[in-house]
């Protein structure tokens, strides 16, 4: 199968949403966090949500790609489409109540190794046509080649290294049971049968349902916020990451700081998590913080 880049540029049909208390307590419970600023709705302060719930507020655009965007492209392409890469850029955290419009775009279509990687750009606004976030959600549209060479890499925000991938910080062992599957679909509200249906699962070629890689991130990111950042998840001005490798259930995966790299004005946490097998799951990770006087 080949697609060409023609379709680079193009804009997705408008998308609106309304943030909810339930919204933001389930995701908490979905990688079991017990941040009360995603759970205490007594804080003088008010709930905010978690990082990578935005994925979440954000899949039913890509769960429906087709209705919100022609591409141009035959129905069997976008069954090999499985989300290869991340990026979020937070203006503010999202509260209860927020009533979010998302003008999406293609961004970027490029060839890779192994298929061809496209690339949404999702920028959500609130009421007062405020920046509330802006995703970058990329998916390996696998097998299928782009002979034309892509379009768009000046879009695409670059990826974050660590130094010495050998070396780490600190690391959290963290279990995936078969039961963690069913909760984070269920309480994101992600719903697709790669991570919840056996008979699926098998029908595509893998020897058993997988762990969502959001969810994958979502622990990692836990972990960065409540050790690094004070437990304070207003600090956390972007994030990014590339998901590489499945994990499996009723396995580990270690989740690991590689790296604190202080940049002008924030400081940049490097990290990856490594599946049942040692192998990368989540690659490439930054999260990036403002200083410590940010409320």
């Amino acid at each position: 199968m080949q697609i060409t880049s023609e379709a680079v540029g193009r804009k997705l049909l408008e998308y609106k949403t309304v943030i909810t208390q339930r919204q933001i307590n389930n995701y908490a419970a979905a990688v079991s966090d017990p941040n009360p600023h995603y759970l205490d709705d007594e804080a003088s302060r008010g709930l905010i949500a978690s990082p990578t719930l935005i994925s979440a507020v954000t899949w039913p655009i890509i769960q429906n790609i087709d209705h919100y965007i022609d591409l141009g492209y035959p129905p069997e392409v976008l069954f090999q489409l499985v989300h290869y890469s991340e990026h979020l850029e937070i203006f503010r955290p999202l509260k209860p109540g927020d009533s979010i419009t998302i003008r999406g775009e293609v961004s970027a279509i490029q060839p890779e190794r192994k298929g061809t990687h496209i690339v949404f750009k999702l920028p959500a606004f609130d009421s007062d046509h405020k920046p509330l976030f802006t995703e970058y959600i990329g998916g390996m549209l696998r097998g299928v080649k782009c002979p034309d060479g892509g379009r768009g890499s000046e879009n695409i925000p670059p990826a974050i290294n660590a130094a010495d991938k050998q070396s780490f910080i600190w690391e959290k062992a963290q279990p995936i049971t078969r039961s963690d599957c069913y909760i984070y679909e269920g309480c994101a509200d992600v719903p697709f049968p790669i991570h919840t249906s056996p008979a699926f699962a098998h029908s595509v070629g893998l020897p058993d349902i997988i762990y969502h890689g959001m969810g994958t991130l979502a622990h990692a990111v836990r972990e960065l916020v409540n050790r690094e950042a004070g437990a304070n998840p207003n600090r956390v001005n972007s994030l990014t990451c590339r998901f590489r490798g499945m994990v499996l259930p009723d396995t580990f995966i270690r989740i690991r700081l590689l790296e604190r790299r202080a940049n002008n004005n924030s400081l940049s946490l490097l990290f990856h998590v490594l599946n049942q097998e040692g192998r990368e799951a989540v690659s490439e990770g930054s999260l990036t913080l403002s200083p410590d006087s940010c409320s």
